[in-house]
């Protein structure tokens, strides 16, 4: 359960930042930490220790892949950014090409935004393992 136990800090002060609310951030927290011993978290443990392999490992095409996935993600995201430079000029013109977009984002299917979520998550949390055990910068 290290990796476990070296994970609860900073979701903490995730929960921190991302409720205002005191008495909800108080509860969050308490689930936190009842879930440390739970069967729920001893899943969860795999699933990051299966991460960190993936992130240690000699091969470049395992240990990049998660990453390379999110730069594909950021691509697809920061293609929306040229839309406000042609609203700019032609506005008709960008609000075709923002329902295509939406109609292509739309199409995608909803396990593809899941697996972007899990892979975000998984990664940046193997990478603050890496860090807390001073082997990534």
């Amino acid at each position: 359960m290290p990796v476990l136990e070296s994970l609860i800090g900073p979701i903490a002060s995730i929960i921190d930042k991302i409720i205002p609310d005191k008495a909800a951030r108080e509860k969050a927290k308490l689930e936190l930490l009842q879930l440390q011993g739970s069967q729920e978290m001893q899943l969860i443990e795999a699933r990051l220790s299966a991460i960190v392999a993936e992130a240690k490992s000699t091969d470049p095409w395992t240990s990049r892949a998660r990453p390379s996935f999110l730069y594909v993600i950021y691509v697809l995201i920061l293609l929306s950014v040229p839309m406000g430079v042609i609203a700019a000029f032609d506005p008709t013109k960008a609000s075709a090409i923002g329902a295509g977009m939406t109609a292509y984002l739309s199409a995608l299917p909803d396990s593809l935004y899941a697996l972007f979520g899990t892979g975000y998550l998984g990664y940046t949390a193997a990478r603050q393992i890496g860090k807390i055990k001073g082997v990534d910068s």
